[in-house]
């Protein structure tokens, strides 16, 4: 889902110059452009001014053509972190009667769970009509919800002595075989042990963006429980290279998975739209046309066994979260031993997907690069009956 930077337009005292980039019918090279005669009514929100480096930094693009009369599908992207931030209003207004007020901001902004919400309006962040509001308080047409999201906590990453697989590594990159169980990078109930963690020991700070960066050299992510090829930028030149090659979708990205059922089908193409599960928002889901965002999936029978699970190689033409777990379940054969789209089973501890081959070119040599992670003992079962 595309996260919400929430910053009041208007400037006060203490709040920081905002730099904006209000063009959303296409790319601008200056942030601060004054905004649209049809925007500057709506008090809506953007990056703050230290989110974004450089104004060759950012770009501002538009998810739909409706964009131009919609603030609601207008994002922008920053360059320098490779994220995608969605711009809503600060205030919103009720059209129709609601009888939660929580369920409705899940709605609304289906990037935050209902428990953060819940936190949020708890907490005094979120009113309506200027006044405390309850989580099931109920709304009528006309109401104002006003929305603050606060600045979240940074966390102090600190080099840790941690196993690294290295694949290759030079003066600009670090490509490596992520184990299964590492987390890329530092979040909430993961404040340490994590690839950053093990890489700031490694590479001794030398990591692109490693100054006020949460996620210093981090180009892409692996899932905690996928093991495989995953890329890691030294400098900011690379940094920036492999983000547009990522972006462009320059880059060859090829799994394996061992799946508890063979698909429909020998080889095929998913093109869906992939997006926050409706109901259980700890999971992703195929949703209808319109909504998410779209993924693209090839895949290729490689081996069955005859209690069914079957080897099945995967190449990614996009970068959805969770998007071969869902799209495999999608196509009725869920992982093997998938924790959040699959069942447990005795064949194996973990889950069966892994990012076995991963091409990008480099950012000096302009040559393509290649990169194979060995695959994991867990595979050998199918890897021998492999046709």
């Amino acid at each position: 889902s595309i996260p919400s930077i929430l910053v009041p337009l208007k400037k006060t005292k203490t709040s920081a110059p905002l730099r904006l980039c209000a063009m959303p019918n296409r790319p601008t090279k200056n942030p601060n452009y004054q905004l649209q005669p049809q925007l500057r009514s709506l008090r809506f929100l953007l990056f703050q001014q230290n989110s974004i480096p450089s104004k060759k930094n950012l770009r501002a693009f538009a998810t739909s053509r409706e964009a131009k009369n919609s603030i609601q599908n207008f994002c922008v992207f920053c360059a320098f972190c490779g994220q995608t931030f969605r711009v809503l209003p600060m205030t919103l207004e009720v059209s129709n009667p609601q009888p939660r007020l929580d369920a409705y901001l899940a709605k609304e902004l289906p990037e935050h769970s209902r428990s953060r919400l819940k936190s949020l309006i708890d907490d005094g962040h979120i009113t309506v009509n200027d006044q405390p509001a309850k989580p099931k308080q109920a709304l009528n047409p006309g109401d104002l919800i006003d929305i603050e999201i606060p600045e979240p906590v940074s966390l102090e990453v600190l080099p840790q002595d941690l196993p690294l697989d290295i694949l290759h590594e030079d003066d600009e990159l670090i490509v490596l075989n992520k184990a299964h169980g590492m987390v890329v990078h530092p979040a909430n109930g993961n404040p340490d042990g994590t690839l950053v963690n093990a890489l700031l020991h490694h590479c001794q700070g030398q990591l692109a963006g490693i100054n006020g960066v949460e996620r210093p050299g981090i180009v892409h992510r692996l899932d905690k429980d996928t093991s495989g090829c995953i890329v890691v930028a030294k400098t900011d030149r690379a940094m920036k290279s492999l983000i547009t090659q990522f972006s462009d979708r320059e880059t060859e990205k090829i799994y394996l998975a061992v799946t508890a059922r063979p698909p429909a089908k020998d080889h095929d193409t998913i093109f869906t739209n992939i997006g926050r599960h409706p109901v259980n928002r700890q999971q992703m889901a195929v949703l209808d046309p319109g909504a998410g965002k779209p993924a693209i999936t090839d895949y290729e029978v490689l081996s069955k066994k005859e209690d069914g699970t079957t080897l099945v190689r995967c190449h990614l033409h996009t970068g959805r979260t969770h998007q071969i777990r869902v799209h495999l379940k999608h196509v009725g054969a869920p992982i093997l031993a998938d924790p959040i789209y699959g069942k447990k089973t005795d064949l194996t501890p973990r889950l069966m997907l892994h990012a076995h081959h991963l091409t990008f070119t480099h950012p000096t040599t302009e040559q393509r690069s290649h990169h194979q992670a060995p695959l994991p003992p867990e595979f050998q079962p199918w890897t021998e009956h492999q046709r």
